[in-house]
C-alpha cells in the first residue's frame, strides 16, 4: 500500500510541474488518503499483531 502512496504522490509531482492541476490535486489527495490507511493499519498491527509464546 506504501508503493501505492508513493506511486501517487509522483504523479501529483509530476502533473503539478507540468500545469495539470486538477490531476494533481486529485493524485496528492489519493496519495494522502493511502498514507493515512497505510498508517492506520500499520499502528494496528503494531498493537495487535501475533505474540509468540
Amino acid at each position: 500500500m506504501l508503493r501505492w502512496t508513493v506511486t501517487f504522490l509522483i504523479v501529483a509531482i509530476i502533473a503539478a510541474v507540468f500545469g495539470f492541476t486538477g490531476i494533481a490535486a486529485g493524485a496528492a489527495s489519493i496519495a494522502k488518503i493511502l498514507f493515512f490507511i497505510f498508517l492506520v493499519l500499520f499502528l494496528l498491527s503494531l498493537i495487535g499483531g501475533r505474540r509468540s509464546v
